[in-house]
C-alpha cells in the first residue's frame, strides 16, 4: 500500500458547474461535495447530465463556468492525465480493456506511477526491473482485493462480462486514486455479479479509505452503498441528501420516476430491496396462473352449461314436434 492510499483523501468540491453544447445546457449550476472516505451517488433519468458531470471531473470536458476542486487544487482547466496524476481515477459505462492478460491491463493503471524512464525500461536496467516487480506485486494485490486473483494470468477475452467489468475497476484502483469515479459499474450484470460488485466496492472503501463518486441506475445498489445522493434532472440539481431522504423527496418522485408520489415511493422502495422484484414476478406469475385456471374452469362450466341447455332445448323441441304430429294424425282419423 502506497503513501497516497494511507493519506485521507481530500474533499472533492464541485461548485456551480455549467456545461453548454451549442446552446444546449447539459449542466446548469450543478454543485455537490464528496466528503473524504464516503460514497456519493449521482442519479437521474437518461439525459440528466450524469456522464457530462463525470467528464468534467476527469478533464474530458471544460465547463463554461464553475469550479472543481480536489482539496486546495483546482481541476477545472487541467488535462485528464494531470487530474489522474493527482489521484482521480474513473471507469466507463462501456468496458475499455486491451488485449492480453488481466495482469497486462492492471499494469497499464500503474503507468502514471512509474519513475523509470523509457530508456531505462527498454534497456531493462536494474532500477527499472525492480520497479516493474513492485508494480506487478501491487497489481496482484489489487487483483486479489477485487476477486480477480485466480484470473491474474488469464486473457481478458475469455473472462465473463462481470469479470471484465471488474478488470476495468481494478485497473482504476492500480492508479492508487484518492477519489474513484465509477460510471455505472454494474450495467449489464446479472444479479450474482451485481452482488459481488457491491461487496468489492465496500471492501475497497474500507481497506483503501478512498472516496467514491458513483453514477448508477440500479437503485438497490445506490441505497445500499451511498452515504449521500445527488439527483439531477435536465442538468439541474433537484434533490440532495441521504438515500432515505432522497427516495421520499416529492421532486424526485415526480421528475426522476415520472410517477405519482405514493406509487413512486413504493417503486424506489421495491428496487432498494434486493430480491423483491423477483418475488413480485413470482407472485404475478402465480396470480396469472390462477386466473388462467379460473378462466379455464369458467369456460368449461359455460361450455357444459351451454351444451346442457342446447341438449334440453333440442329434446324439448323434438318432443313438441312429436306431440303435434300425433294430434294431427288423430284429427285425420276422426
Amino acid at each position: 500500500m502506497t503513501e497516497r492510499t494511507l493519506t485521507p483523501p481530500p474533499v472533492l468540491d464541485v461548485r456551480d458547474v455549467t456545461v453548454r453544447f451549442a446552446g444546449l445546457t447539459a449542466l446548469d449550476s450543478v454543485s455537490l461535495t464528496v466528503e473524504p472516505g464516503t460514497v456519493h451517488a449521482v442519479i437521474g433519468p437518461n439525459g440528466a447530465g450524469k456522464s457530462t458531470c463525470f467528464n468534467v471531473l476527469s478533464g474530458l470536458y471544460r465547463p463554461a463556468s464553475g469550479t472543481v476542486r480536489l482539496g486546495a487544487t483546482e481541476l477545472t482547466r487541467l488535462a485528464p492525465h494531470r487530474i489522474a496524476a493527482l489521484g482521480v481515477a474513473r471507469t466507463f459505462q462501456n468496458i475499455v480493456t486491451t488485449e492480453g492478460t488481466v495482469a497486462d491491463n492492471l499494469l497499464l493503471g500503474r503507468h502514471a506511477l512509474s519513475r523509470a524512464g523509457f530508456a531505462a525500461s527498454a534497456l531493462r536496467l536494474p532500477g527499472a526491473r525492480r520497479e516493474q516487480r513492485e508494480h506487478l506485486a501491487r497489481a496482484r494485490e489489487i487483483a486479489e482485493l477485487t476477486g480477480l486473483g485466480a484470473h491474474f494470468d488469464t486473457p481478458v477475452a475469455v473472462l465473463s462480462y462481470g469479470d471484465r467489468k471488474r478488470v476495468e475497476f481494478a485497473r482504476a484502483l492500480c492508479l492508487e486514486p484518492r477519489v474513484l469515479l465509477l460510471d455505472e459499474p454494474v450495467a449489464g450484470m446479472n444479479a450474482a455479479e451485481r452482488a459481488r460488485t457491491v461487496e468489492v466496492v465496500q471492501d475497497v472503501r474500507e481497506q483503501l479509505g478512498l472516496s467514491v463518486l458513483l453514477v448508477e441506475h440500479d437503485m438497490g445498489l445506490v441505497m445500499r452503498l451511498a452515504d449521500e445522493v445527488t439527483v439531477l434532472d435536465f442538468g439541474r440539481t433537484i434533490a440532495h441528501g441521504t438515500p432515505d431522504e432522497v427516495r421520499r423527496d416529492p421532486e424526485v418522485l415526480r421528475a426522476y420516476l415520472g410517477e405519482g408520489e405514493g406509487e413512486g415511493h413504493s417503486h424506489i422502495h421495491s428496487h432498494s430491496e434486493g430480491d423483491s422484484d423477483g418475488e413480485s414476478d413470482s407472485d404475478s406469475d402465480s396470480e396469472r396462473d390462477s386466473h388462467s385456471e379460473g378462466d379455464s374452469d369458467s369456460d368449461g362450466e359455460s361450455d357444459s352449461h351451454s351444451d346442457g341447455e342446447s341438449d334440453s332445448h333440442g329434446t324439448g323441441d323434438a318432443a313438441g314436434a312429436n306431440e303435434s304430429d300425433g294430434e294431427r294424425e288423430g284429427e285425420d282419423a276422426a
